[in-house]
C-alpha cells in the first residue's frame, strides 16, 4: 500500500531529458507523485537491479502489467507510467530487499534492449496540465471531501496526514482517491493516463459518485426484494 510523506508539489522537480531507467513491472500498481511505496525484492534479477541501482540516483520506473498479460514470461506494460526514486532500503539476512520508492512524475515508457537480467525503458518526462481559479477551487474542495468520507475507514496511522492533503495539488489529491476506490485495471490505468490533471479529478470524482450510489441502492433495497420474493407477511 502506497504511503503519503510530507514533500513538495507534484511537478516540483522538473526532469528535463529522456532517461534509460530499470523498469519493475507489477500487475495493479500505479506509483503516483508524491506517494512512497514500500515493496519486498526477491527475485534474483530484481535484487540485482536493487544493487546496481544503489549504485546511482536510484532511480526507475514502475510499469504497471497490461490486463490480460499476468502470467507472461516478458508482460507487456502500459504506456504511461510511474518514475521513482529509491528513498529507503534494506538487505535482509537473506538477500532480499526491503526498499521504499517515492513517486516522482509520469513518464512515456518505450522498451529498449537490455544487458541486464531486467528489463530497460526509455522514460520521456510528460507535462502535465493543471486548474486554475474556479475551476481549481472548486474540484480540490469536492477531493477533500471525498477523501474525508473515505478515509474514515482507514486506521489513523494509515491516514495521509490532514496537513499534507491540504497542501497537495488536485492532481495528487485525485491519485489518492483513486487508489482508495475498487476499480478495475484497465479503468484506473485510464485514469492514470490522464494528463489533464482537471480532467483525471472529474473521472475520479464521477467513479466515487457511482459507487456511492450503488452502495446507496443495495443498503436501501434489500428489505424490500426480500418481503416481495418470500411468504406473504402474516
Amino acid at each position: 500500500m502506497a504511503e503519503y510523506p510530507e514533500g513538495e508539489q507534484e511537478g516540483a522537480s522538473e526532469e528535463p531529458s529522456t532517461q534509460v531507467l530499470p523498469v519493475f513491472p507489477l500487475p495493479d500498481v500505479w506509483l503516483s507523485p508524491m506517494t512512497l511505496m514500500p515493496l519486498n525484492i526477491f527475485e534474483p534479477r530484481y535484487r540485482q537491479m536493487i544493487e546496481d541501482l544503489l549504485d546511482g540516483p536510484g532511480r526507475l520506473v514502475m510499469g504497471t502489467v497490461v490486463e490480460g498479460q499476468d502470467g507472461q514470461e516478458v508482460p507487456e506494460i502500459y504506456p504511461i507510467a510511474g518514475l521513482g526514486e529509491i528513498g529507503r532500503h534494506e538487505k535482509l539476512d537473506d538477500g532480499r530487499f526491503m526498499i521504499w520508492v517515492m513517486g516522482l512524475k509520469r513518464v512515456r515508457v518505450m522498451e529498449v534492449p537490455s544487458e541486464h537480467p531486467y528489463r530497460m525503458v526509455e522514460a520521456q518526462p510528460i507535462t502535465e496540465s493543471q486548474p486554475d481559479g474556479h475551476e481549481k477551487k472548486m474540484l480540490f474542495i469536492s477531493l477533500r471531501s471525498a477523501l474525508d468520507e473515505v478515509l474514515v475507514e482507514v486506521p489513523k496511522n494509515q491516514r495521509p496526514p490532514q496537513k499534507m492533503l491540504d497542501n497537495l495539488s488536485v492532481g495528487s489529491l485525485a491519485d489518492i482517491l483513486c487508489s482508495r476506490l475498487d476499480l478495475e485495471r484497465g479503468r484506473i490505468q485510464e485514469i492514470f493516463a490522464t494528463l489533464d490533471t482537471a480532467e483525471r479529478a472529474r473521472m475520479v470524482l464521477g467513479e466515487y459518485a457511482q459507487l456511492k450510489l450503488a452502495e446507496s441502492v443495495d443498503g436501501s433495497g434489500g428489505d424490500t426484494d426480500d418481503e416481495a420474493e418470500g411468504d406473504e407477511p402474516s
